[in-house]
């Protein structure tokens, strides 16, 4: 097993120790007396906000006055994420007006196919403002990296958690989604469904696997922490999902109802660690994951009051709870906006993506006229929501203000540049599955097995790195049952346990960084020094190369 990480997200506030505007010189020591200093104390200007330092407790009064002046309709929807279906932005805009919906999420199909970066912004500016209540318009995306990329061509390509993880760098980590974060900030949205907090157990685990960190709780919990700092330095709100855990269970619950063996006190040391580092580092937002748990088996937490109560209790969490999807299969779909009734009732703050949200939101205020839902108690979770939005909102500001002042020392995103952090990504995570750590290297390869989107991708990679790319050179496959001297992996490492190649490794995903990489790698110019961050039948093999 890898060694532990160190979580630095306590000292994240040092990545942006720049202030805004006025000189970078020490000033000397003014003389002269009390009265002398303090005029100088006075004429100096207000220090502006650090991202770091901004946080939803912030807001609270503010957040409180906008919620006090909400009707009944607009408190319902503050409290509900919506979804809809199609290509058509003015649906959305549409759905967030007559519903007055806290917010949407933008999924791939309200794209158009292989979007530009500016037809994603298209839609979130015409979304941002469709509320006019005071309360910002939170815009959400699943842009996890890796095979939850919701975006696709319209924002940089992102490895999944596994691939930072592998990586051993927490530095690293909090740079990638650091740059991660500014890419959807820039993008114009406001909240990222990621990081992925759950601890996996590798082939068995359909749903998440390359998703989450590893296998390892305590390994997991650091990359988590600095994933989670990261996001809030690249000013996008993030949630750690999927509470308590869905790593270990091996039914997907995009489909059905997986059940928990163990209760959420019996995981408390295990699978909650990573959950507790992400609020530990600040997390504005904790996912509750559709699971069924010993004593409510057919009940998903996400409609179990024990399960949010142990979330505020066990981890002490103040912030916003958001459910996961309502229109998965784990919950009924047949509600007619009750799974929401039932979702807040038992301690949800945000009810994501409900089947029907405009029934949503009428289902919430006839609970409240029929007191099945308090009002009081709905205000609370409006003014957790509202807060976490106005501090987002500043957050970019901020960001916007410390690039506005120029150079790497003001901590604005211009202090990294996003394809090299996303390149050292790629090369430091590349790993060897099988075979030796030094790899000769090549001039010639060719390329057997896999996709022809994956073989395309890479041929023009390796010719990028000089390679020449022909039927007589070194054969590399891309697919664990075809035989060649190298096998890539650009999925789970377990995909490539089976290959009958002497040498193997995996870059974790196909993104172009990724293939870059790999191709260096063939040429013999890369040493592939990544670490695997799960075990699995077979992984004994790898060599360590760290």
């Amino acid at each position: 097993m890898r060694p532990r990480l160190s979580i630095i997200a306590a000292t994240a506030v040092l990545v942006l120790t720049g202030c805004s505007g006025g000189t970078s010189d020490p000033q000397p020591e003014k003389t002269g007396g009390a009265g002398a200093s303090q005029s100088a104390q006075k004429a100096e200007p207000e220090k502006a906000a650090e991202p770091a330092d901004i946080t939803p407790a912030d807001f609270a009064d503010e957040a409180k006055q906008i919620v006090d002046s909400f009707s009944e309709d607009e408190l319902a929807g503050s409290l509900i994420i919506g979804t809809w279906s199609g290509a058509d932005t003015q649906t959305g805009v549409n759905l967030v007006k007559k519903n007055n919906l806290g917010g949407v999420i933008i999924m791939a199909d309200n794209l158009p196919e292989d979007p530009t970066p500016g037809q994603v912004k298209d839609v979130t500016e015409a979304i941002n403002g469709a509320r006019s209540t005071g309360q910002a318009v939170s815009i959400g995306v699943d842009q996890e990296g890796g095979p939850v990329s919701r975006l696709s061509t319209g924002a940089l390509p992102f490895p999944p958690l596994m691939a930072l993880s592998a990586t051993q760098d927490p530095e690293l980590t909090q740079a990638a989604t650091k740059v991660q974060g500014q890419n959807l900030t820039d993008l114009g949205f406001t909240i990222d469904f990621a990081p992925d907090a759950d601890v996996t157990t590798g082939e068995k685990d359909v749903a998440i696997n390359v998703r989450s960190a590893g296998d390892d709780h305590e390994d997991v919990a650091e990359v988590v922490a600095e994933a989670a700092t990261g996001y809030h330095l690249g000013g996008v709100a993030s949630s750690a999902k999927h509470f308590p855990g869905h790593g270990r269970l091996h039914v997907d619950s995009h489909k059905s109802l997986p059940v928990s063996k163990k209760s959420i006190k019996e995981l408390e040391d295990s699978d909650l660690l990573p959950f507790k580092s992400a609020v530990d580092a600040g997390i504005p937002m904790v996912m509750m994951g559709h699971i069924g748990l010993p004593d409510a088996k057919t009940t998903p937490a996400t409609l179990n009051k024990k399960a949010y109560q142990a979330l505020r209790e066990t981890l002490n969490f103040d912030g916003v709870i958001i459910t996961d999807a309502l229109n998965m299969k784990a919950v009924n779909q047949n509600l007619g906006g009750g799974e929401t009734v039932k979702a807040l009732a038992a301690g949800a703050d945000l009810a994501l993506m409900p089947p029907d949200s405009a029934a949503a939101q009428q289902a919430v205020v006839t609970a409240m006229n029929h007191g099945d839902l308090k009002k009081g108690e709905l205000e609370k979770k409006a003014e957790r929501v509202v807060a976490m939005q106005l501090a987002t909102a500043e957050t970019q500001k901020a960001i916007a203000d410390a690039d506005g002042s120029g150079g790497a020392d003001s901590g604005g995103a211009s202090a990294e540049d996003p394809q090299q952090v996303l390149t050292d990504v790629a090369e430091e995570s590349l790993t060897v599955l099988k075979g030796t750590c030094s790899f000769d290297g090549t001039d010639s390869i060719s390329i057997v097995g896999g996709g022809e989107k994956e073989k395309t991708a890479l041929t023009k990679a390796a010719k990028d790195a000089g390679l020449e790319v022909a039927s007589g050179g070194t054969s590399v496959s891309l697919s664990p049952n075809t035989s060649a001297e190298v096998a890539v992996g650009t999925a789970a490492p377990w995909t490539m346990r089976n290959t009958p190649a002497k040498t193997a490794v995996t870059a974790y995903d196909s993104n172009p960084n990724a293939l870059k990489a790999v191709a260096k790698w063939l040429k013999g110019d890369l040493s592939a020094s990544g670490t695997l961050p799960v075990e699995y039948e077979g992984s004994e093999a790898a060599p360590d190369c760290g």
